[in-house]
């Protein structure tokens, strides 16, 4: 069985999904603002489809984009984490760093803070010699999130392929860390 990984921070606890996170990450998932830079609202079935992948790729390697929630109150605040990319992607394999926040959370550093965590046990933990991010090119919320973090922008894009030729958002940046900066 593999030992799973949930990361602690300062104001923040990283966990392996519950049941209860449904109900929120659907909000999060139907609300514009949090998925302005994804191709499409999620229903609450592709919310839960969302979720029980995450489940299944944290059973499997015991990391991977966590449910995070404030220790404070233990409210589900969105997931952040790092998780194999899929096959499909110009860069893979490779191991990526992402984050999806409920809005009244957006603004507070929590991001950041849980990003940090995560790259800590990607690098430190898991031996991990590069982490990767990408997002749409005007998605500047992440891509300040990334550089805060210490990602380096590397200057390449490329048209994410599950995205059709005319969508808007196709075009991708692609940020990276190696574990040795």
């Amino acid at each position: 069985m593999t030992t799973l990984i949930e990361p602690q921070t300062e104001r923040l606890q990283l966990r392996q999904w519950r049941n209860k996170d449904r109900e929120p990450f659907a909000a999060m998932n139907a609300d514009p603002r949090v998925m302005e830079f994804f191709p499409a609202l999620l229903s609450r079935e592709e919310s839960d489809a969302a979720i029980d992948r995450q489940i299944t790729h944290i059973e499997k390697y015991g990391w991977g984009f966590w449910a995070v929630e404030r220790l404070e109150d233990h409210q589900f605040i969105g997931f952040v984490g790092i998780k194999n990319v899929g096959d499909e992607l110009p860069f893979a394999p490779a191991v990526e760093i992402g984050w999806r926040l409920a809005v009244d959370f957006w603004g507070k550093g929590y991001a950041t803070e849980a990003a940090c965590a995560s790259l800590q046990i990607g690098f430190e933990q898991l031996k991990l010699k590069e982490i990767v991010s990408f997002t749409a090119l005007n998605n500047m919320r992440s891509r300040s999130v990334m550089e805060k973090i210490g990602m380096v922008d590397t200057c390449k894009t490329f048209l994410h392929p599950s995205l059709s030729d005319e969508h808007p958002l196709q075009e991708h940046c692609l940020y990276q860390l190696f574990r040795d900066r």
